[in-house]
């Protein structure tokens, strides 16, 4: 009963009044019901593989070098690195995509490209692997890795 009284205050509070948490809070408004949705470079330049084929069209017959995360969900450092290199390819604006590849969803591109550990990073360009790291970087070093991929 108490949980029920609490939600129905929680939903009649409006936008303005709702506590703002988060790295954005107090920059970004809210839209209409607490909803916030918007669009970046990093929506564009990153994209989770579905399966064999996607990885096939969308990594290896890709004419734009590839960034290619194998995380897991169970994976502390990749809920670290994961966020960190979405937002160094997103500064790249378009010259480097990222692949994401969950390694418990997509075991059988886990064993083809050799991931015996989590986060593994591969530089993709033409289909081949070009050049990979293991583990967390910081943002110095994630910029010096996709500005040896993209060539800058």
């Amino acid at each position: 009963m108490a949980q029920r009284l609490a939600l129905q205050r929680l939903l009649s509070l409006t936008p303005r009044t709702l506590p703002r948490q988060g790295p954005l809070a107090p920059h970004a408004p809210l839209a209409p019901h607490g909803r916030a949705f918007g669009t970046s470079a990093r929506c564009s330049s990153t994209f989770n593989v579905q399966d064999g084929s996607d990885f096939q069209d969308r990594v290896v017959n890709n004419p734009k070098p590839v960034v290619v995360d194998f995380h897991a969900q169970w994976c502390g450092p990749c809920k670290i690195l994961g966020p960190r290199l979405e937002k160094m390819v997103a500064k790249q604006e378009g010259k480097v995509l990222m692949a994401k590849v969950d390694i418990d969803d997509h075991t059988d591109l886990a064993i083809e490209y050799e991931v015996s550990a989590v986060p593994t990073v591969l530089a993709m360009k033409n289909g081949d692997v070009v050049d990979k790291f293991v583990g967390i970087k910081d943002e110095d070093q994630l910029e010096a890795f996709l500005k040896k991929l993209i060539g800058a």
